[in-house]
């Protein structure tokens, strides 16, 4: 990954993005077509989706959801999964053909993106974790789910999931019950709203080896939704912010990398200007 021109290197992850969301949906647009258009790279570490189901979801054009009752009845039909992540895709390809470079790291709600999502999106996937220098010095980047060491039944589930054998039993499985999985997953989460749920946090000792394996002292990932700048001896961690504008208290932001150092910075949702 070689970052163009002189300006910052921009870190986002747990957007959480999916049609139940507009508003931070819309954040991410708005993002993509302002700070991002002045990045010298963007990177996405994990959870960009709420859920992939699989490249070929870029196939689907059937709704994303089924009304249920008579209240779902007089809500507006939700946008069809294949026409979303088209869409999303497809800022993305408008930032990257400006000439900003973009890399995505799988998470664990997306950890089945794959080639296809990176060419339709004009971005680079990256291996979790990895060593990015700029600037004259490095930082590990990782999601941050599995230094989250003290959920051993989660550890279990990720060991599986994200083997080579799991990911291609559950993309073997049909595409409509893969999509039923993900309403599935879609309605618990528009049901939590803003009591989404904050992961167990990074375990230190899993923190510390880490680095120590890589020689490098400042990590930064997301995952845990806690976001903060935690110093331990010298080691320096950096938590990035999950994204949620679809609430009563809206939350999100990015991690900036320029010439005076790192730094967190706070978004907000603008409302659609009406003619």
């Amino acid at each position: 990954m070689i970052p163009r021109g002189d300006g910052p290197a921009l870190f986002i992850s747990d957007l959480h993005l999916s049609p139940a969301l507009p508003r931070t949906v819309q954040v991410f647009e708005d993002f993509l077509r302002g700070p991002a258009r002045e990045a010298s790279v963007l990177f996405i570490l994990g959870d960009l989706f709420e859920y992939w189901i699989g490249d070929d979801m870029l196939d689907v054009d059937a709704p994303t959801g089924t009304r249920t009752d008579a209240s779902d009845a007089a809500s507006p039909q939700p946008e069809p999964l294949g026409a979303f992540a088209r869409r999303m895709t497809a800022a993305m390809a408008a930032l990257s053909a400006s000439g900003v470079p973009i890399a995505v790291m799988r998470g664990n709600r997306d950890f089945l993106l794959g080639e296809r999502f990176a060419r339709a999106a004009g971005a680079i996937l990256l291996d979790d974790p990895c060593v990015f220098s700029f600037l004259g010095q490095a930082l590990v980047l990782s999601h941050g789910d599995q230094l989250c060491t003290d959920d051993v039944g989660y550890q279990r589930f990720r060991r599986v999931a994200h083997s080579p054998l799991g990911k291609a039993f559950f993309l073997a499985l049909p595409l409509r019950l893969r999509m039923a999985i993900a309403n599935r997953v879609r309605r618990r989460s528009a049901a939590k709203g803003a009591h989404r749920m904050a992961y167990a946090d990074a375990n230190a000792q899993a923190i510390a080896a880490l680095l120590d394996a890589v020689g490098e002292r400042t990590l930064v990932h997301g995952h845990t939704h806690r976001p903060a700048r935690h110093v331990d001896g010298r080691h320096v961690r950096w938590v990035l912010p999950d994204w949620e504008f679809d609430i009563a208290t809206p939350r999100g932001g990015y991690l900036q990398w320029d010439s005076h150092g790192l730094h967190a910075i706070d978004l907000v949702y603008a409302s659609p200007q009406r003619a």
